[in-house]
Parts: C-alpha cells; structure tokens; sequence
C-alpha cells in the first residue's frame, strides 16, 4: 500500500525556517521531519512512499537524489577520475515518487493529482509536518471494519485546530468544523487511511481537502476517527520545533519506532 505524504504548503507559521525550505525538510535532530514520518510508517512494513511537492519541491526532490551522500560516510578521488565510493552504506527499502502537485494548489488538489500513482487502490495518507506514535497496523485493521472511505486519526491537543463530533458508539465523524477554538475537543491528527472514492469527492486544484472534501464525506456517513491517546505533535511553529528537537535530544523521542 503506498503512502502520500502532503509536502507542498508554503510553512508560513515557521517563516523563520521555510523561506529557506520546504517545511517538511526542516530537521529534527539533524534529518529532516519528512524523514522521521517516512521512519515511521517504514517501521509498520509500509515503503511505497508518493510525496506531494509545492513550495521548493526541489528541495525534497535534492534530498533524495543524494540520499546517500546524507546519510552514509562517502570518500571522493580526485585523482581517480572522481571517483565516489560509499562506505557503511545506509540504505532505506524505500521507493519514493516525488510528483510536482503545483505551487498554489490546495490540499484537495494535491491529493487529486497524485490519483495516477495509486493505480486505484487503497492508500494512507498525511500531513508532512506531524509525528506520532500511533499504530498505523492498527489504524489499517480500524479501517476495513468500518466500511468508510476515510479513516483519520484523532487526537486532542486542544485549541487552534479544527474539530471532530464524533459519534460515540460507532466512532462515525458526524461533523468536521474547521479552525475551532474550543478546548479539549478530537482533531484531526492526519495518519489517514483512505479509499480511492474519496478522488470523486475533489474538484479541482482549488478544493481544500479538510473544509471540503473531508465534510462531505462526513455529511454521509462515510468518514471514521480511530481516536489515539497516544504521542502527536505537528511542527507548526518554531516552538513546536524546539518541543521536538529537545524530545529527541533527550532520546525521549515516542514517535520513534525503529531501531
């Protein structure tokens, strides 16, 4: 099953950083967040990655082409006719596309253009700005029994971010109310699984997924929250990077699964 990663916004809240790259490309410990979520969905056997780039997609499209060189120890001879050789070599079992979704286009435009990458099949889906210690193997088993087309992570953080009303029992998304203030409320943490019904439901490059998309789905009954209680933290801000970086610093790190 592959997995799209959202990668495109401008980052604005974090102007501080991305105005010299994309979001996703800022680092936490020393690799880019991008790369932690790629970790973690890597640790549950999920490495079909399909990456959305907008604002300084070459960034991420540079960072990949020499993945290598970032991660692995690399002697260069010059007197050799330049020749590289790679030592410790550091490999992921990873296959990335990196698909240019366009500079301005929406969240729901974005996911529309990448529908030729999914051959029609059931894929996750997320934000590259957020980690979590949730358990994606679950969250998959979540959503075949609920007969959805989406099914998004839940969590409750509180304030400044849209929120969920959850029916209790069947843990249906009753309504989707974007950028609430109130406290305490289930938001959307990303980590999606959806189905390849919900490419009917966007319109164009202008369709927000969360204020469109994920409403109507809502409206008939057709999107489930599996509620985490665990670990999540998007980087929306520089304080957001620094309660991150300082996890990781600490080795206190959840959202890191792996070895």
């Amino acid at each position: 099953m592959k997995v799209v990663i959202l990668a495109g916004g401008y980052g604005t809240r974090i102007s501080e950083e991305s105005h010299l790259r994309p979001k996703p490309m800022i680092e936490i410990g020393g690799r880019p967040i991008l790369w932690h979520i790629m970790k973690i969905y890597s640790h549950y056997g999920y490495n079909d990655f399909v990456i959305c780039l907008g604002y300084k997609g070459y960034v991420i499209k540079e960072f990949f082409a020499d993945y290598y060189l970032h991660t692995s120890d690399v002697t260069f001879d010059f007197v050799n006719k330049n020749m590289l050789t790679i030592h410790n070599n550091v490999s992921e079992p990873w296959r990335v596309t990196l698909v240019d979704t366009g500079l301005d286009t929406m969240t729901g435009g974005r996911i529309k253009r990448i529908k030729k990458y999914v051959d029609n099949e059931r894929f996750m889906l997320t934000y590259g700005d957020g980690v979590s210690d949730v358990d994606i193997k679950a969250l998959e088993e979540y959503h075949t029994n609920s007969n959805g087309y989406i099914t998004m992570t839940a969590i409750q953080p509180g304030g400044r971010f849209g929120v969920l009303d959850i029916e209790d029992v069947t843990n249906r998304v009753e309504r989707f109310t974007e950028k609430s203030k109130e406290d305490g409320g289930w938001i959307n943490g990303g980590f999606m699984v959806v189905e390849p019904q919900v490419f009917d439901y966007i319109e164009n490059d202008q369709t927000i997924f969360e204020s469109n998309t994920l409403v109507k789905i809502a409206e008939e009954g057709k999107l489930s929250a599996y509620k985490h209680y665990g670990f999540w933290q998007c980087m929306d801000t520089q304080r957001d990077k620094g309660v991150l970086e300082q996890l990781w610093k600490e080795h206190k790190a959840p959202w890191k699964l792996w070895d």
